[in-house]
């Protein structure tokens, strides 16, 4: 908690965006041990388009024209390298990257949506508490109560129980951290907070638990 109170003090900095793409190069290297590539030239190869996602204009020409490049490089590396390096493998590390890429980006994207940065801010941690508050409740009551296997090919410590337990600890999670931003921060100019948006905090709490459980899940699918 203390080091991300501390990333996101420098909020409206491009310190925001180093870190981010730095958490983002973290990821995308796990993904590309993870398929097994043993090609460097491939993960190489998409560092210049993760730093133009982070500091160029993606509606900029010159934005297009790395991405662009970037296909090329790959397509390139897939002919030179047909006999060890898989199409499909290649495939699998630039899906992944994109969902990382975009995830993280919309960090950069919420930054300029709203006028006072401490909005954008309530969404970035509303985000990070569903995963957090969902990860936590999930391991405990799958510790104490678990016992039916949720994907015992997959993932075999993962349990119905400690699913259920993390979807309710998500939107939980998202109720708590609304309340105490609406109360200390107030509302959000031209936004009604009523119990209407607060049963709405619940539901996305409760999906985005359900997307973190299937994210768990096929993470788990491709090491294995």
């Amino acid at each position: 908690l203390i080091v991300l109170a501390v990333v996101l003090s420098f909020f409206t900095t491009p310190v925001f965006n180093v870190v981010l793409l730095a958490i983002s190069l973290t990821a995308m290297h796990e993904v590309y041990a993870a398929l097994k590539l043993q090609t460097p030239a491939v993960y190489l190869g998409v560092i210049p388009m993760t730093v133009a996602v982070f500091f160029l204009d993606v509606h900029s020409v010159p934005f297009w024209l790395i991405l662009y490049a970037t296909a090329v490089f790959l397509g390139v590396c897939v002919i030179v390298r047909s006999r060890t390096l898989s199409f499909l493998s290649v495939g699998g590390f630039m899906l992944f990257s994109a969902m990382i890429l975009a995830c993280f980006y919309s960090m950069l994207f919420l930054r300029g949506a709203f006028p006072r940065s401490s909005d954008a801010l309530y969404f970035i941690v509303l985000g990070l508490g569903i995963a957090w508050g969902g990860d936590s409740s999930a391991y405990f009551a799958g510790r104490f109560w678990g016992k039916h296997k949720l994907a015992p090919i997959v993932s075999p410590h993962k349990t119905v129980e400690g699913a259920v337990g993390g979807v309710v600890g998500s939107a939980l999670m998202a109720l708590l951290i609304s309340v105490i931003y609406m109360h200390v921060w107030g509302q959000p100019d031209s936004a009604v907070i009523d119990l209407q948006y607060y049963l709405l905090v619940l539901l996305t709490g409760a999906v985005g638990s359900v997307l973190g459980i299937l994210g768990d899940l096929t993470a788990s699918a491709v090491k294995r």
